[in-house]
């Protein structure tokens, strides 16, 4: 198959949408599929220029088999809502020249574009509608949904072209691919029909991510000691994951010197949290850079609590990409989600983490000490690895997914 993929992110990106989005090209590619990317420098998450790419200019590159188109973008150091925009944009301006290049190309048999941003989809409908092919959207994150129910944009005119635009953009599709069963029931609500629909969620490599005993796990690096008992975050600092909460909880840990929050990430709130734990003189929370993926194994080991948070309105709108990694490890996890989304009805279902009301700090607080005080601790991290290894395990979902390219390239 030719499979031309467009999308803001891709590898080197460590965490998110690019992350995967890079592993699925170089799983179709080495599975002997032709793939081509189209997408960004890399900048995310730390929203800064990698300095092995051109700022201003275009450059191609091969990377684990797939030929990527990268294009210039304009990359805000506080990417608020109206900034975000501009990027966006700035990378959709940008990639019109290759897309041209493309247009007069070979034909691919399939486009793939990431969503979001959902009007990135623009330009992989125009090689449709002139190279035919099949166009694809796949949904990583309802971004018009979770800015219109986080109140991020407050024009309501603009909001409803928004929803316009992207139900004009699924119902164009050939397919509509997303990562939940949540998330498709609000696609269908947007009048896309279940036949059009197909399930493909993120995954994780449980050969590489797996239960490590603490003894080996990079405490020593951060000075912790086996002794200490660590609650760790990693990911994007940004707002929709309410972030604040960790701070006002670890506030009220602070007398007791054993118990560390530890933060690993980059975002646009860092900034801000970083200044609240000065304000709290709170030492017994610690930031760091987010490390490299080989060492991924070895950081989650340092928990012996995870968080995975996320605020009320963004509940059933996202699956946190970070659980995957916590389950494959076997982590305790402490996980912020409403009941009947989907998060929270496969948390419960399966046994496998501590749920709490999402954006209370009480109730936050009172699930950290039960998962520090291991109240089933181990039976619940038993779960949690038998799950990623059924339904999560890399090869399984990636392999299931380009089984159905080749199934309906035929029909």
């Amino acid at each position: 198959m030719r499979i031309l993929v467009f999308g803001i992110n891709s590898a080197p990106d460590l965490t998110g949408i690019g992350k995967y989005t890079g592993e699925m090209n170089a799983f179709l590619a080495e599975n002997g599929n032709e793939v081509t990317m189209v997408t960004a420098h890399p900048y995310y998450p730390e929203w800064t220029y990698h300095p092995d790419y051109p700022k201003y200019f275009w450059k191609t590159e091969k990377k684990d088999g797939v030929k990527v188109f990268r294009c210039p973008l304009y990359v805000p150091t506080n990417p608020t809502a109206a900034k975000k925009i501009l990027h966006e944009c700035t990378f959709l301006i940008s990639s019109i020249p290759v897309w041209l290049k493309l247009l007069f190309s070979k034909k691919y048999d399939y486009v793939l574009s990431i969503n979001p941003p959902f009007h990135l989809t623009v330009f992989p409908l125009f090689y449709k509608w002139i190279r035919g092919g099949k166009l694809i959207s796949h949904i990583q994150d309802l971004q018009v949904d979770v800015v219109n129910d986080m109140g991020m944009i407050k024009n309501k005119g603009f909001l409803k072209a928004m929803f316009g635009v992207e139900r004009f953009f699924l119902k164009q599709s050939d397919w509509v691919s997303t990562i939940s069963l949540g998330m498709e029931r609000k696609i269908a609500s947007k009048g896309v029909e279940e036949s059009k629909q197909i399930m493909f969620p993120n995954w994780v490599d449980t050969d590489f991510i797996k239960p490590i005993k603490k003894q080996s796990s990079l405490r020593s690096n951060f000075g912790i000691s086996n002794q200490d008992k660590v609650v760790l975050y990693s990911g994007n600092l940004g707002e929709k994951q309410g972030l604040e909460l960790i701070l006002e909880v670890a506030d009220r840990f602070k007398e007791e010197s054993n118990i560390k929050f530890l933060i690993f990430g980059s975002g646009g709130a860092k900034e801000r949290l970083e200044a609240m734990k000065e304000e709290m003189g709170l030492e017994n929370v610690m930031f760091f850079p987010l490390q490299a993926y080989e060492d991924l194994p070895k950081l989650l080991a340092v928990a012996d609590l995870h968080l995975v948070l996320q605020k009320k309105e963004a509940s059933d709108l996202v699956m946190p990409s970070k659980l995957t990694g916590i389950l494959s490890a076997g982590g305790l996890a402490v996980i912020t989600a409403v009941p009947e989304t989907t998060l929270y009805e496969v948390v419960s279902d399966n046994k496998m983490g501590i749920l709490v009301e999402p954006g209370c700090a009480d109730a936050l607080y009172n699930g950290i000490e039960d998962g520090l005080n291991k109240v089933g601790s181990e039976q619940l991290k038993s779960n949690a690895r038998f799950y990623a290894e059924k339904y999560l395990a890399k090869d399984a979902v990636l392999g299931a997914f380009e089984r159905k390219l080749k199934e309906e390239l035929k029909s």
